[in-house]
């Protein structure tokens, strides 16, 4: 079930792009984040408060709480970072390069989490990076 929702995932990822490269023609890329981060507050606030999921609040440990912290902050600077590109470069082209977070995914999870690779996904890491090469290579 775990690839339905990452490809979903997949599905509105694409679909950002494309409209964000729409949105932000003629605007400043931090402005032009700073609405669809107010936007995407408001949409996961009232599905929580709607699905009575606050509960969830008093069984935060620190380590949990700093970690959703950093991975905040690591998101809005990949957002900013992200627009910034979208707004200067084709989206088809920024949006492969973003995809290159996927190989770095598979490294750190193997370094700091412990989780191994298989050839396949080695493999599959290696065709991104190639895809990416072909992009930036004059």
């Amino acid at each position: 079930m775990w690839w339905v929702y990452a490809f979903f995932s997949a599905l509105f990822a694409a679909l950002t792009a494309v409209f964000a490269k729409v949105g932000i023609s003629n605007i400043n890329t931090n402005l032009a984040t700073g609405i669809r981060t107010i936007v995407i507050m408001v949409m996961i606030w009232m599905i929580i408060l709607s699905t009575g999921e606050t509960k969830g609040i008093s069984t935060l440990s620190r380590q949990n709480i700093f970690f959703l912290v950093i991975s905040g902050i690591a998101t809005g600077l990949s957002w900013l970072f992200y627009f910034k590109a979208l707004q200067l470069g084709n989206v088809s082209h920024v949006a492969l390069i973003d995809k290159l977070s996927v190989v770095l995914v598979i490294i750190l999870s193997v370094l700091f989490l412990g989780e191994t690779v298989n050839l396949k996904t080695v493999l599959g890491a290696g065709l991104i990076v190639a895809g990416a090469l072909v992009l930036v290579w004059k």
